[in-house]
């Protein structure tokens, strides 16, 4: 049983029962499946993250943006002991729950980290892959970013302020702050401050250092046979995810193209949403899923 929302005529938004969960989503347009993943910065949500993409993406193919599990109107919590793997199956239960039994995926920061386990583990079920600074790349490999452990430590210290949460958007996602307009600074501080979230922080520093290990999708050994077609775009001055993770992805993948976008940071999709827009568009109709069958037992 799922509640639908209107938002527009075009687009709506449903809460889904998936396992123990609720998922919110909203869905838009029509034609071949594409689930979009959000980052995993405090405040985050589905449509937040691709404000500047659904639209034209909707004009091409069925755009689903769910709020992953811990964020936005989704149910709160992860398995800190396999945050992709707790992902993943999340999501693959969406789709399983939406009656879908393929689609392509879009997934930027941990959305991207999301996307590639969920390749991993079920690439049959996964059309083609775009991923925008994903995480779990090359993460066991050198130290953390200094955007990446304020994003893992917002909730410490002194906990969530709006000026850790400025910095973090304005400083270590995009190249140019002064672009990010105050109303989303407020939205995203609002979102990261709700109780049910402060009482269970969905991404947090690792208290054991190995852990970065089980989070580093590159040392999956699976990883060199995926054969599904990516598309890997990483802005070059990414303060959370380095970019010099493109071009391991691009060694170890068999089918992977990489874009890198100067002066631009680890929101491509916001930062240079025209481009973005336009090479994901081409990047997923040159194949689209054959059609996909409902799956039986699946709650539409």
């Amino acid at each position: 049983m799922s509640v639908i929302q209107a938002v527009d005529r075009n687009t709506e938004t449903r809460v889904l029962q998936v396992g123990n969960r609720q998922i919110h989503l909203a869905d838009m347009g029509g034609g071949p499946p594409v689930l979009m993943l959000h980052g995993g910065g405090p405040g985050a949500s589905g449509v937040s993250n691709y404000a500047r993409n659904i639209t034209a993406l909707a004009a091409h193919f069925r755009v689903l943006v769910p709020d992953m599990p811990g964020y936005g109107k989704s149910s709160k919590g992860l398995n800190s002991n396999d945050i992709w793997g707790d992902l993943a199956d999340t999501m693959l239960g969406l789709l399983d729950a939406l009656g879908i039994a393929r689609a392509h995926l879009v997934g930027n920061s941990a959305g991207g980290g999301c996307a590639l386990r969920m390749a991993l583990d079920q690439p049959e079920r996964i059309g083609r892959l775009v991923l925008m600074g994903p995480g779990g790349v090359d993460v066991s490999k050198a130290p953390p970013t200094d955007g990446l452990k304020r994003l893992l430590t917002y909730y410490t210290g002194d906990g969530p302020t709006f000026e850790k949460l400025s910095r973090f958007i304005t400083e270590d996602l995009v190249y140019d702050g002064s672009q990010v307009p105050k109303s989303v600074l407020r939205e995203r501080y609002e979102a990261s401050i709700a109780p049910e979230v402060i009482a269970n922080p969905p991404l947090r520093a690792p208290g054991d250092p190995a852990t970065l290990a089980k989070l580093d999708l590159t040392l999956d050994p699976r990883l060199p046979a995926l054969t599904n077609p990516t598309l890997v775009l990483w802005g070059v001055e990414d303060r959370v995810n380095p970019v010099s993770g493109g071009v391991t992805l691009q060694k170890l993948m068999s089918h992977c193209d990489l874009y890198l976008f100067s002066r631009t940071g680890h929101w491509v999709q916001w930062e240079r949403a025209d481009e973005f827009n336009a090479a994901v568009s081409a990047f997923l109709k040159e194949e689209e899923p054959a059609a996909n069958p409902a799956i039986v037992g699946a709650a539409a």
